[in-house]
């Protein structure tokens, strides 16, 4: 059987960590420049550093984006970046520009590749390709089935490696090739600059042809006519170890660390029991279920793993997140009264009772006993964000646990 790699998103140092902590084999990252994430607060030079010795230490790899579809004037950039990446050594550059693969290769000989899934990899020819050229892994297209990826790694050599996404947003355009947003608000897609316009509300209006009417579903609010559920495979780890995937690999570098935890401490339980013995996988499936919806997410789909999507897999009346918890932050560090340290993300006051996620499995009910500045001065609640604050538990506490609030009551 083959290793199989948990790969999780990191967006700040901070969410690097966290997915460290809670389970992670691999995280990927982007820079400042050349990924598909300019929104994201990504990294700079010395965060990547930092993230690099955090994540080594822990025995986990990491990874760096360049995956933007280049134009002529990002070349000359792209050969200093890499210059810069070939001295932070990180595991492998994840790359869909052929112009960007050739400068890799050349400033960066020894650096292990990855082909990004915009690179449109959609059968074992396209694999074939990028493998003699010198790639290590490529990413599945979204939309192949498990049989057509099944039928790649049949069709492959052996140490090339399949990465495919598990669990996070999917988008409406193919591989990611998305034209709305640059066409609506000149903001380019691949160039890393998404406005995210398949969440938008649109109205349909055909003035020419009254009478003719698409088949979408409709009211006066309008309709979310392009908006995917989220991937959700947690039930299907059987069907996708079969399927040869090296890589699971989860979207979402711009979530937050209670995001980050969620999804890799569930994702590391179930792909740990699977392999320990199927049957303790199955006889948890329930609990899985349970604790990757504790992360915010737009209701669920397997996408194209099981055949084409349907109206099944889109949802038209709204663009709202499913938010069955809300994140109040994670712990920096105890004191030697038992203080949690953390930087608050949402309010929460003295007398509560929250959730302490921790990363062997286990989730504590906590009641707030106490709520201190960083001057010491004790307050009722935490109503600003990002304030610093000392807050004693009912439970002992450690350095990344995360507090949580359930608002399923």
């Amino acid at each position: 059987m083959r290793k199989t790699e948990l790969l999780i998103p990191a967006g700040s140092l901070d969410t690097l960590k966290t997915a460290v902590i809670y389970g992670a084999d691999a995280v990927y990252l982007g820079g400042e420049a050349f990924g598909l994430r300019a929104k994201a607060k990504n990294f700079t030079q010395d965060e990547i550093r930092q993230g690099i010795a955090f994540a080594h230490e822990h025995g986990v790899k990491v990874y760096i984006t360049a995956n933007i579809l280049a134009h002529n004037d990002d070349l000359n950039g792209v050969e200093e970046y890499f210059k810069e990446l070939k001295d932070i050594c990180p595991d492998a550059v994840i790359i869909s520009d052929p112009g960007v693969f050739a400068i890799a290769k050349q400033i960066m000989p020894e650096m292990e590749i990855h082909i990004s899934t915009q690179a449109n990899n959609t059968n074992y020819g396209t694999f074939l390709f990028w493998h003699q050229l010198g790639a290590k892994r490529v990413v599945t297209a979204r939309e192949l089935s498990l049989a057509e990826i099944k039928e790649i790694r049949s069709r492959i050599p052996e140490d090339l490696e399949i990465e495919s996404f598990i669990h996070g947003a999917m988008c409406m355009s193919y591989s990611g090739r998305c034209l709305l947003s640059n066409y609506m608000t000149g903001r380019d897609a691949n160039q890393g600059a998404c406005s995210h316009p398949c969440r938008w509300k649109y109205s349909i209006v055909e003035e020419k042809r009254p009478g003719e009417y698409m088949q979408v579903y409709e009211n006066e609010r309008g309709t979310y006519i392009f908006n995917s559920k989220d991937l959700c495979m947690i039930e299907y780890i059987p069907e996708m170890i079969d399927a040869g995937i090296d890589s699971f690999k989860i979207e979402g570098r711009m979530k937050t660390a209670l995001y980050a935890a969620t999804v890799t401490r569930t994702y590391r339980k179930a792909i740990d029991d699977y392999l320990k013995d199927p049957k303790i996988y199955e006889a948890n499936l329930d609990w899985y279920r349970s604790e990757i919806g504790k992360c915010t997410y737009r209701e669920f789909t397997t996408g194209f793993y099981f055949g084409k999507p349907d109206s099944t897999t889109q949802i038209y009346d709204n663009n709202t997140y499913v938010k069955n918890y809300t994140y109040l932050g994670t712990v920096e560090a105890v004191d030697e009264r038992g203080y949690s340290r953390i930087e608050q993300k949402n309010k929460f006051s003295v007398g509560e009772t929250i959730e302490v996620m921790k990363p062997d499995g286990r989730n504590l009910e906590a009641v707030v006993k106490g709520i201190y500045n960083e001057e010491g001065v004790p307050q009722e609640s935490a109503p600003h964000s990002r304030q610093i604050l000392f807050v004693d538990l009912s439970v002992e506490m450690d350095p990344y646990d995360i507090l949580r609030r359930s608002e399923m009551s």
